[in-house]
């Protein structure tokens, strides 16, 4: 499927899709390669949440509070 006819799609195909692809992800994430750049954010992501400078949200209540938008 090219990127046109995916923009030709409906919006709810289009989710339903989404979906999918996420779903498989979500089953096959151990086997996408990461690369080096991914790795480093990562550590340092997790470095701002070690000293306290963020915190870890809640993915059900950041869903929530979008559909509220």
């Amino acid at each position: 499927m090219t990127t046109q006819e995916i923009r030709t799609l409906p919006t709810d195909e289009k989710v339903r899709i989404m979906a999918a692809i996420w779903e498989d992800m979500r089953d096959h994430y151990e086997e996408a390669p990461i690369s080096q750049e991914v790795i480093e954010l990562l550590k340092e992501r997790q470095a701002r949440v070690d000293r306290g400078e963020t915190q870890l949200l809640d993915w059900d209540k950041v869903k929530f509070a979008i559909g509220r938008g």
